[in-house]
């Protein structure tokens, strides 16, 4: 079979990438129903992080986000990222399953699932729940670079993952840490072992490497490819749908999608872009430093201020190489969220005190105590567990590990019998001042962008200081705006 399925990631990881989460239910609406018609494999349009940043800095609902866009499209499945609900905080199996169910009966059809440690127990229990309340699981392989990350962990990993009840398996490249010679080593070890699953491939643009690394895949007899639609493809994102279609119709491959219907699509984001100042994604330059340090770039403008706020802004190179050997210390994690945090605020914090350890944040003792997975505690290095878990702030950290709480318990903790499930699962990650703000701000409004030209100039007169009407005419019609001093 020489046809090349794509699956979307523009609506969920190319403004998560590229945006910091800002694009908002208003701008994704105008071209939901074009999105549908392109001919995608899936669209994913949500993961955990968004709930949160939904209502905390958008006022957007999520679950109206969710509704609204299953409205539109309706031929094209629609796909949830599933890992942690709220990931920096121990979430009971309770709320991850009323989380699974609330998507489902909302319109989701599948469920990429990830586990930052790929365990095996973790994903048979999302499998399981997944089925359950009616989505398709589709298991994360999430690649690293390590000395434990070898091609027999990555053919253990997929036989375990290919044992359950899948869809599909998933490649994941989080970091954008492929390269396409690991490409060509790793690909027919994960088919080989996949026991006959079909196999996608998500990968990012952080070292520019990311459109070779699908080439490869597609030519070692991958076909589905996770792409982003620029501007929302390049840089930290995910590679381009155009540039990905066209070199694989070059190769002799049959894209199955319509890339004509795409175009407005991508000229709508570039004006929302445009309008709002949002960044249009660009190809990177190469950058060896990542493949040793694995941070993500939003967290390294993290450390940079952690250096800051205590006046070692020129310490950044530092901290960047104490991550290495915090990594290694921590038994090499994969660097993703939370993972990636705890290592880098931990190497922060080592930089800033001068003396490895000395100081560890509350973070640090649950990784070693085992609550962010068991294989973490387990892989530590002896002596820095040790070091970590004598001390009077560890035994108070142990003695209040967070129980596993049912929906009922958490439901008497965080509301009532009157809070629907939705708003329970929002109260889990958002605080409720800024539910009540969301919910004051009213339904989601289309994003009026330059496909509405008269509406663009308003906007953009209405914003000038030096004017203090606005007046439109032709005939049949006039409309004069006007501002005034507040009372």
């Amino acid at each position: 079979m020489k046809e090349i399925l794509f699956v979307d990631t523009t609506l969920r990881d190319g403004h998560q990438s590229l945006w910091a989460e800002g694009m908002t239910t208003g701008m994704m609406l105008p071209v939901a129903e074009q999105i549908d018609r392109v001919g995608f494999d899936a669209i994913e349009i949500i993961s955990p992080s968004h709930l949160k940043k939904c209502v905390r800095d958008l006022r957007d609902d999520p679950w109206e986000r969710v509704r609204e866009v299953a409205k539109r499209i309706t031929k094209t499945p629609l796909r949830i990222l599933a890992g942690r609900v709220n990931a920096f905080q121990i979430t009971p199996q309770s709320i991850y399953r009323l989380y699974m169910e609330r998507m489902a009966a909302n319109g989701l059809r599948q469920a990429r699932i990830s586990d930052e440690w790929n365990d095996l127990e973790s994903w048979t229990r999302k499998v399981k729940v997944a089925r359950e309340v009616g989505l398709e699981p589709i298991i994360n392989l999430i690649y690293s670079v390590s000395p434990r990350h070898t091609d027999d962990y990555y053919a253990q990993k997929t036989r375990e993952a290919a044992g359950l009840d899948l869809f599909r398996l998933c490649l994941k490249d989080p970091g954008g840490l492929l390269t396409p010679e690991r490409t060509r080593s790793l690909v027919p070890v994960i088919l080989k072992n996949s026991n006959g699953v079909p196999v996608e491939l998500h990968t990012h643009c952080t070292t520019g490497l990311g459109p070779l690394c699908c080439l490869e895949a597609i030519q070692l007899n991958m076909r589905i490819i996770n792409t982003a639609i620029p501007p929302l493809a390049h840089g930290p994102s995910n590679p381009s749908v155009f540039q990905v279609a066209a070199n694989a119709r070059c190769l002799g491959y049959t894209p199955t999608i319509d890339e004509a219907a795409i175009k407005p699509i991508s000229e709508h984001f570039t004006s929302v872009a445009k309008l709002e100042g949002l960044p249009i994604g660009a190809p990177a330059e190469y950058d060896l430093s990542q493949y040793l340090h694995q941070i993500p770039g939003g967290m390294i403008s993290n450390l940079r201020h952690q250096l800051r706020q205590v006046r070692m802004g020129d310490r950044l190179e530092q901290a960047l190489d104490e991550c290495v050997r915090v990594r290694a210390d921590f038994g090499y994690p994969i660097m993703v969220t939370p993972l990636s945090q705890f290592v880098g605020s931990q190497a922060a914090i080592n930089v800033i005190v001068g003396k490895r350890y000395r100081e560890v944040t509350d973070q640090t003792i649950a990784y070693a105590l085992g609550w962010w997975g068991k294989e973490g505690a387990l892989s530590m290095d002896p002596d820095v567990k040790d070091k970590i878990l004598h001390r009077q702030r560890a035994k108070e950290v142990a003695a209040a590990e967070p129980p596993d709480l049912t929906v009922q318990e958490v439901r008497r903790k965080l509301g009532g019998p009157g809070v629907s499930d939705e708003q329970l699962i929002l109260r889990w990650v958002a605080r409720r001042e800024d539910i009540e703000a969301t919910r004051a701000a009213g339904p989601a409004r289309e994003y009026l962008s330059a496909s509405q030209p008269l509406v663009s100039l308003v906007r953009k007169l209405a914003q000038r200081t030096d004017l203090s009407r606005v007046g439109i005419q032709k005939p049949g019609f006039s409309l004069l705006l006007e501002k005034r001093a507040c009372s």
